[in-house]
């Protein structure tokens, strides 16, 4: 079939939820990405970080393999063998003390809102129902029916209510926002630590160690969302260490599957996991066999090819050349490792989707984000070499602006 075909087939039989880029891939190596005429692309999304360690990773391809062999799904009725020596990894990899293993990264964020909610009724006494989790403006944190309650993008909830009361909203990287939102019945933040979908917004230094003052004196939680920014897709395994401090609460997901699979979780202390009894929340897939399997290796893979320093190393030199093109158009360059935003001043009514879609024809899969922004994040296994194939063909359109 010809992809016009499999687009319409698409179009046909699928809801209209997304409008993608008009290329149908059907392979995919490393950083490289082909469509179904064999044309070769740079993958410059990485599926929204989720293929930090690059497309089918052999180490992540055989572990999934070896583990099909064995079992693949147990449920949380029944122990495995898998899921344990996984978790212990993770909890030490982030610091952490307990996880709870689940899907994706919606389910990770849902999980956390539990958790920090039951905490705040049964550990501080807040009575029940009045607990406030405040939230940022901009921020993006799933699609379900609770997270898009506390969106404040008008296209994530229109048609969609009634929405789930308990948020308070207040500008990101704002201290005393923060400070003036803080009752007696705050429960906690829930916050970005770099805001991905909203244009890669890196907030101002000693953000989030104000963050962590104020929680810990006011003794509510801080909860950080390293869905997108974790798994050393900033120069560090997560956000929240470029500023030496630690979150009462960390959801993490994408990376974790290495590609794979969808594998998410919530972690936190074991006094605060210790509000969760058998019965209070679960999942049938969560810490499957084989979600385990594959996150135990994509983790291996992050640690031993050191691809936090490749990832502030490979950042620095992009955002470089980046920053040397000619191109009158281009407002801001705001990046943290390979994690970067490219935003272009535009008319009203204009987006940078038709840049998006110059990239395409070049070779150059990237995404809009927040319709005046480019966003490049591409596997942190990327080289030099392939930094340069691709900027011979970003320059070339973004110049010609």
């Amino acid at each position: 079939m010809s992809a016009e075909e499999y687009v319409k087939l698409e179009q046909t039989y699928g809801a209209h939820n997304y409008h993608p880029l008009p290329v149908v891939i059907s392979k995919a190596k490393g950083v490289w990405v082909w469509d179904i005429e064999g044309k070769k692309y740079i993958d410059m999304l990485s599926s929204y970080s989720a293929i930090n360690q690059g497309h089918l990773h052999p180490r992540i391809v055989k572990a999934a393999r070896d583990q099909l062999e064995r079992v693949s799904l147990t449920s949380r009725a029944f122990s495995n063998d898998r899921m344990g020596p996984y978790l212990k990894k993770l909890c030490e990899l982030s610091g952490m003390e307990m996880a709870l293993p689940m899907n994706t990264g919606a389910e990770a964020v849902e999980t956390a809102i539990k958790l920090a909610r039951r905490w705040g009724y049964e550990k501080k006494a807040i009575p029940d129902g009045k607990g406030e989790i405040i939230v940022c403006e901009n921020n993006f944190h799933g699609r379900t029916t609770t997270i898009i309650s506390f969106s404040s993008d008008p296209g994530s909830k229109k048609g969609f209510g009634p929405f789930t009361p308990g948020f308070v909203n207040i500008p990101y990287d704002d201290i005393p926002a923060f400070e003036k939102a803080i009752n007696e019945n705050t429960i906690g933040i829930l916050v970005e630590p770099i805001q991905g979908e909203a244009g890669i917004h890196v907030p101002s230094p000693g953000y989030l160690k104000g963050l962590r003052r104020i929680c810990s004196e006011k003794n509510i939680l801080l909860i950080l969302d390293e869905i997108q920014t974790g798994f050393a897709r900033t120069g560090k395994m997560f956000a929240f260490e470029h500023e030496g401090i630690k979150p009462d609460v960390l959801c993490v997901g994408k990376a974790l599957g290495g590609g794979l699979y969808p594998v998410s979780a919530a972690l936190s202390s074991r006094d605060v996991m210790s509000v969760f009894s058998p019965g209070s929340h679960g999942s049938t897939f969560g810490g499957n066999p084989l979600a385990c399997a594959i996150a135990d290796a994509a983790l291996d893979v992050l640690v031993d090819e050191d691809l936090a320093k490749r990832s502030m190393e490979m950042g620095d030199y992009f955002v470089q050349k980046l920053k040397a093109l000619k191109c009158a158009k281009m407002k801001e360059v705001r990046a943290r490792g390979l994690l970067i935003g490219v935003e272009f001043h535009l008319g009203p009514e204009e987006t940078v989707r038709p840049i998006c879609q110059r990239l395409m024809e070049a070779g150059v899969l990237a995404k809009d984000t927040h319709e005046k922004t480019v966003r490049f994040a591409p596997p942190l296994t990327i080289t030099k070499a392939e930094v340069d194939w691709a900027m011979e063909r970003i320059a070339k359109v973004f110049e010609a602006q």
